[in-house]
């Protein structure tokens, strides 16, 4: 059974700040903070290099040592674990044992609590060694911070130099900070202390080798609210990873509205197609609408692969998002805003284009600085009714030499070429998923259908109308090579694709009709590889 709260008097709504204890590794903007709160008359508490600090810039201000009556020691892992120091956090000051407990044994309250926890995360992310890692796991902030949260009824606890702001303010105005404003400081408190358990304790699972630990936590910070999520009636906010994948969360908005929660869903999955073609190897576009690819295109410039990624669905793409792997110029850009496009995104872009983008208020430009990895790990969440469920990212790569031809006829170099294109868009496009591409272009993209043969013929369908927008006398699918995501269950999927033009197909294989669906092939007289990779994406 929890713990039943004793019969302590109603907090009141303003409470002072008379002492102040202030402990920060990350010492930006202290002294100011420190000033300010001294000029309202605060008494100033703090330890080892932040007490140094608010003393060289001339501010009194007393060691927690002097409360303690213990010195800082074992290099810095016990200072403040003391129940000088936790008395005068926790105490109920209007609880008649509280206050004579505090005055027993000299106990002054703590009213403000500012502290910045060891860089744990920093530590991780640059890769420091197991003994520095653990060396910056934080004991006594944490702690602090959750005695004083605990205790919001009379103890403003912070955490960020926002939160200290925010007392600030409300010291400036009514001398005293607000229930309200503890209670919200308390909440954010407790959410860093969350954040920061989180880390630690994935980090360690990893140490030890535990892939799947048997508690498991995600932590993110609030980037933005949102006017509403996928319908109008759904709220929704967008928050990011501490040092988060190179992506949508890092990218730098030039122009245009905000982001909404489509518009960032779909921007995410441009960016991690786009990133599959490295810019060193040739320009590439993405054009994507519903998460989904309705184009993409490899070209000698930026333009170019606009052109022939906008020709694969130019009904599609209005409205779309469009990705690229390179500098964004102006040539491409003066193209891409003919039709009407919710977002660019881009590694960076040229001055030239950015004024083209300047016209059109209603466009969203992205940079990102940088693309992500595609072949690095990590994991991706998707929420279930009661719980979350958590996988490995895909980072699955396949080269010629990880072909398995399994027909007569061997594939020419430039159909494995093609292959290996139309699989690498495979990845991208929601299961199932059908994808025609001939020379660096796709043709036809038929996805998320229940069945692979509709997949199949929606592809057809594209690529047909694709060719006659672009007054083409023959199918784009012609001479194409077919990707699936997953084998072909019957033959009747890989024959739909003959019949669209395919003369090469790459797929899984894998399934126990594995020998029909051969035997289809050397009978149309294509090519066809396994990969013995599946790619779904649901």
């Amino acid at each position: 059974m929890a713990n039943v709260a004793p019969p302590f008097p109603p907090a009141a709504d303003s409470a002072p700040v008379k002492r102040a204890l202030i402990s920060v590794f990350d010492k930006t903007g202290l002294v100011d903070i420190a000033r300010d709160l001294a000029a309202l008359g605060v008494e100033l508490v703090s330890t080892g290099g932040t007490r140094a600090a608010i003393a060289a810039a001339g501010l009194a201000v007393k060691d927690v040592a002097d409360l303690t009556g213990y010195p800082e020691m074992m290099d810095g892992r016990v200072k403040t674990l003391h129940p000088v120091v936790h008395g005068g956090l926790l105490g109920v000051r209007d609880a008649p044992e509280h206050a004579k407990a505090m005055s027993e044994h000299g106990i002054g309250g703590i009213d403000l609590v500012y502290v910045s926890l060891y860089p744990f995360e920093d530590a991780v992310a640059g890769g420091g060694d197991f003994a520095t890692c653990v060396e910056n796991i934080d004991i006594g902030g944490p702690a602090m911070i959750r005695s004083a949260a605990k205790n919001h009824a009379y103890v403003a606890v912070c955490t960020s130099p926002e939160d200290v702001a925010e007392v600030l303010a409300a010291l400036k105005t009514d001398g005293a900070t607000s229930l309200g404003l503890r209670k919200s400081l308390a909440a954010r408190a407790y959410a860093r202390t969350a954040a920061y358990d989180t880390a630690i304790s994935t980090w360690f699972a990893g140490q030890v080798g535990e892939g799947w630990p048997q508690r498991k936590s995600i932590a993110g910070k609030l980037v933005q609210t949102m006017r509403y999520g996928e319908n109008p009636h759904q709220a929704a906010a967008f928050y990011a990873f501490p040092h988060p994948r190179a992506g949508v969360a890092t990218a730098r908005q030039l122009q245009g509205k905000e982001l909404s929660y489509n518009n960032i869903g779909d921007t995410d999955a441009a960016i991690e197609l786009i990133a599959e073609f490295a810019k060193s190897d040739s320009a590439a576009v993405a054009i994507i609408k519903h998460a989904n690819p309705c184009g993409v295109a490899l070209g000698g410039d930026l333009k170019e692969a606009y052109e022939r990624a906008l020709q694969c669905d130019p009904v599609s793409a209005f409205g779309g998002i469009v990705a690229v792997n390179r500098r964004l110029d102006r040539a491409a850009a003066r193209e891409m805003v003919k039709i009407f496009t919710e977002v660019v995104v881009a590694p960076e872009a040229d001055e030239d284009a950015i004024a083209v983008f300047a016209r059109r208020k209603d466009l969203r430009l992205l940079l990102t600085g940088a693309l992500p990895d595609p072949l690095a790990g990590g994991e991706t969440f998707r929420s279930v009714a009661g719980g979350f469920l958590v996988q490995s990212r895909d980072a699955a790569r396949i080269t010629a030499a990880d072909l398995n031809v399994v027909t007569k006829i061997q594939p020419t170099p430039q159909q494995v070429e093609d292959m290996l294109f139309a699989f690498t868009v495979a990845k991208h496009v929601k299961s199932n998923a059908v994808i025609y591409a001939k020379d660096g272009q796709t043709a036809g993209i038929g996805a998320g259908q229940m069945n692979r043969r509709d997949s199949a013929r929606i592809a057809a369908i594209r690529a047909a109308e694709a060719a006659e927008a672009a007054g083409l006398a023959q199918s784009l699918a012609v001479g194409s090579a077919c990707a699936s995501d997953a084998f072909f269950p019957f033959a009747d999927g890989l024959l739909q694709a003959v019949e669209a033009g395919a003369t090469s197909v790459i797929q899984p294989g894998g399934s126990i009709r594995d020998a029909e669906v051969i035997e289809a092939a050397d009978q149309a007289g294509i090519a066809m590889a396994f990969t013995g990779v599946r790619v779904f994406r649901h």
